[in-house]
């Protein structure tokens, strides 16, 4: 816990473009009095506009947010770091330091969208994912210091 008392959590992805950024906007914007929150990548790639599109739907604006590379966190102690990776056969980043490490299976909304027609079939990927990751932070950080883990919530002590 930091100074103030609350979780450093961190949201980890591969390209820290899309669901980590949801994650990190749900929580400053539902928790940011018990969280303190990060987001990072290990192969940054920019912000995903669809993401911001589909944040700025329900009012919370990701849009000043930056894709950050892994090691601009790394000497951060974290509490938790939360890995948001979910389709089979995607490479999940790990995190070296002290604190657990969370594994939250999200299905990749650009990987969803690949084949979209259109924006508007794209977007319905976007927003069921946003839902479900509002859904997960919701549970926060209740749900990381029980140490509940249950099918969708796998926690690896690191």
């Amino acid at each position: 816990m930091n100074k103030r008392g609350s979780l450093k959590i961190l949201f980890l992805c591969t390209a820290n473009s899309c669901r980590s950024q949801m994650a990190e906007g749900w929580s400053r914007h539902l928790k940011k009095d018990v969280m303190e929150v990060y987001s990072a990548g290990t192969q940054p790639r920019g912000l995903d506009p669809l993401a911001v599109k589909v944040m700025a739907e329900v009012n919370v604006d990701i849009s000043g947010f930056q894709s950050t590379h892994l090691d601009e966190v790394k000497n951060i102690h974290f509490d938790y770091v939360v890995t948001l990776c979910g389709q089979e056969g995607e490479l999940c980043p790990f995190f070296p330091g002290q604190g657990k490490q969370i594994h939250k299976r999200f299905d990749d909304p650009p990987k969803l969208a690949e084949n979209a027609k259109s924006e508007d079939e794209a977007l319905t990927h976007y927003r069921r994912v946003r839902d479900e990751i509002r859904q997960f932070v919701e549970t926060l950080p209740d749900s990381l210091e029980a140490g509940q883990a249950n099918d969708s919530i796998i926690v690896i002590t690191i």
